[in-house]
């Protein structure tokens, strides 16, 4: 679990920006590789500590692989009542 304030934004923006990809069209590979390259300009970077962006692609690829995660809700039918 996150619980640093700045780790907790991060997983913010990228999973919101991976459900935005998988809506646009893009699938598990290409999210794959965008996580990737996320998570390498933030080693890159060095805007956080080390073992914390280990805990951010920990959590971010436990994201990634849950199906329900990328489900488009269906709009239930109204029930009819008389």
């Amino acid at each position: 679990m996150l619980q640093d304030t700045q780790t907790i934004r991060y997983y913010q923006r990228l999973t919101d920006a991976l459900v935005e990809m998988w809506q646009r069209g893009h699938r598990s590979d290409d999210l794959r590789l965008f996580l990737d390259g996320y998570l390498a300009g933030l080693r890159h970077s060095q805007a956080m500590e080390p073992y914390l962006i280990h805990r951010l692609e920990e959590e971010a690829i436990r994201f990634l692989y849950d199906p329900f995660n990328f489900e488009t809700p269906q709009p239930q039918a109204e029930a009819d009542y008389y």
